[in-house]
């Protein structure tokens, strides 16, 4: 037997132990969105304001990714995740701390700063856990792929029961009790894994440079250009833009009916979040990846994302047909998001195997890093957008500007290119 085989169940086992503990963080993540989002909707929030809400947030989730590789690379995974999931702690007990009798500008400036230290310990959790694919998963018949997925898709699972628990709630318990709860939840969590996380998983090295961060592959660099606007392009609707259209065609305005909508608005996202975890989850089998090479699967990175395109671009020509809410343009709006998440979880799907098998084992928390913050870089414009273009040109102008950045991730996929092993990851 090999060394390799025989350390294979000890890695197993930190694998394990790293996805469970991105799947509790990633919970809290999602029920914390929807929590704040519906919260300050009802208090009387602009589409802008609330997407200002989740700027910081963004920006943060950019900055932290961005020296999350070097941090991980020089202190080990373990302390990166560890840290992100004690941030998220603390960030959940600071938002319990909101005073509903504060200004507006005081309160946007407040959650602002929680939901920043929110984005720091998401991409913390999130940079610790994929780097820890590249370096635990098998290398033969796809199990690279495989593993992501995997871990990808059970963790948008996660989030979409997150967004489903967050407005459940916050109609049962209100917004002060849920993230205390949460809180509480979250730290029992972090202890337990503290205490029982098994060896397997690098140390760090006190030489690391933070120079090492850039990478001077061009792979990697139009992926991550890629995927600023495949994210942008997702958050552009989902973050604003949807939750106040199906808002305004679900409620009056009245408590009962706030609450009715809240778990309606709450359910479509979670079942949105939810399919496209198991759809990406299960892209290995849908692309047939086991049986194509490398260069193959470039080349189908491109193709769905034109695939991807028609549907933001048809359901805006549907939003200009209907200016007002109507109920055909609303089932037109369920069916087609929940394609558009189909298609979009292949090629998130594809994105998340890619980056991985362009860098190299001892790049690999520098260039995800990079990729990463690159991801944080499309939801912070997206975010800002779904804002702005909700309010300014409603939601024909929201997922027309979606349709636009497929499109632009599609061009910058088609740079991609089939590695030469000796310069693509240097």
């Amino acid at each position: 037997m090999s060394a390799q085989a025989k350390d294979r169940p000890e890695g197993l086992s930190a694998y394990i132990a790293v996805t469970a503990a991105y799947w509790a963080f990633m919970l809290t993540d999602g029920a914390l969105r929807m929590l704040v989002l519906l919260h300050f909707h009802t208090l009387g929030f602009s589409p802008i304001q609330l997407a200002y809400l989740f700027v910081l947030y963004e920006i943060a989730g950019m900055v932290t990714n961005l020296s999350a590789g070097w941090l991980a690379a020089r202190f080990g995974l373990t302390s990166t995740l560890y840290a992100g999931l004690g941030i998220q702690v603390v960030a959940l007990l600071a938002l319990a701390q909101l005073n509903p009798g504060w200004a507006v500008t005081l309160s946007v400036a407040y959650v602002m700063v929680v939901q920043g230290a929110s984005g720091v310990a998401k991409d913390l959790a999130k940079m610790s856990s994929k780097s820890a694919v590249k370096l635990l998963a098998p290398k033969e018949d796809g199990g690279l792929f495989r593993w992501v997925a995997v871990l990808t898709g059970s963790k948008n699972a996660v989030k979409g029961l997150g967004f489903l628990l967050g407005a459940a709630l916050l109609a049962t318990m209100g917004f002060v009790w849920a993230t205390l709860v949460m809180a509480a939840v979250l730290a029992v969590i972090l202890v337990t894994i503290v205490v029982t996380m098994p060896s397997g998983l690098p140390k760090g090295r006190k030489g690391a440079k933070f120079s090492e961060v850039f990478s001077k592959s061009a792979n990697v660099n139009w992926l991550s250009a890629a995927r600023v606007f495949l994210f942008g392009a997702r958050d552009v609707w989902f973050v604003v833009g949807i939750p106040i259209y199906f808002y305004a065609v679900l409620s009056d305005g009245s408590e009962e009916q706030n609450r009715a909508a809240f778990f309606m608005i709450g359910t479509f996202m979670a079942v949105w979040i939810i399919l496209y975890g198991i759809v990406q989850a299960n892209a290995p089998r849908v692309l047939r990846a086991k049986d194509r090479s490398e260069s193959a699967l470039i080349g189908a990175a491109k193709a769905w994302a034109w695939g991807l395109f028609l549907v933001p671009f048809a359901l805006s020509a549907a939003a200009l047909a209907s200016p007002e809410p109507q109920p055909w343009l609303t089932v037109t709006l369920v069916a087609g998001l929940l394609l558009f998440g189909a298609l979009f979880a292949v090629n998130s799907a594809l994105h998340s195997y890619l980056i991985l098998a362009f860098t190299r084992d001892e790049r690999v928390t520098m260039d995800v890093g990079f990729y990463y913050m690159a991801n944080a870089g499309g939801r912070l414009i997206g975010t800002v957008l779904s804002g702005l273009t909700y309010q300014v040109g409603g939601l024909a102008l929201t997922l027309g500007t979606a349709a636009g950045m497929v499109a632009l991730s599609a061009l910058t996929a088609a740079r991609l290119k089939a590695p030469d092993r000796t310069e693509a990851v240097a």
